[in-house]
């Protein structure tokens, strides 16, 4: 109960912080996060991130991370109005029977939020990425 209530106040919160901030006016949310060049920037810099984080680093042992990169940059960028179209599998079928925890969830959101301010994309920004990315939760992590 405590971990429904954990994520259910987190996604709260990106989202009330979203609706909060803006991308600065008459830009879009894949301009500002630097369009392909910058996703891709950020998606390698998380990757870096992840394999220094003990709580994750192990799940990505053995993982094809050339695959995760281009396929993570590119989600992002059809999540964000960029002119990418995903038509890899749904992020249930990639995360079934991974058996992810919350913890887990949580470390790559933190990586990535991390990422994000070492390649210097303002709070508000970070904000309408996550919130574009927050309802995938439900289908990465099941409890």
């Amino acid at each position: 109960m405590m971990n429904k209530l954990k994520r259910g106040a987190w996604l709260s919160i990106v989202l009330w912080l979203c609706a909060c901030s803006s991308a600065p006016q008459g830009n879009s949310l894949y301009q500002a996060l630097g369009e392909q060049a910058g996703i891709t920037k950020i998606t390698h810099q998380m990757i870096v991130n992840f394999a220094q984080d003990e709580r994750i680093k192990a799940r990505f042992k053995g993982v094809n991370m050339q695959k995760f990169k281009a396929g993570f940059a590119l989600y992002v960028c059809a999540q964000v109005g960029g002119p990418c179209e995903y038509q890899g599998d749904s992020m249930q079928i990639i995360h079934a029977g991974y058996n992810y925890t919350n913890t887990e969830f949580n470390a790559v959101v933190d990586n990535l939020i991390l990422a994000m301010e070492q390649c210097g994309i303002p709070v508000a920004v970070q904000n309408q990425l996550l919130a574009k990315l927050a309802p995938s939760y439900k289908d990465v992590v099941y409890l």
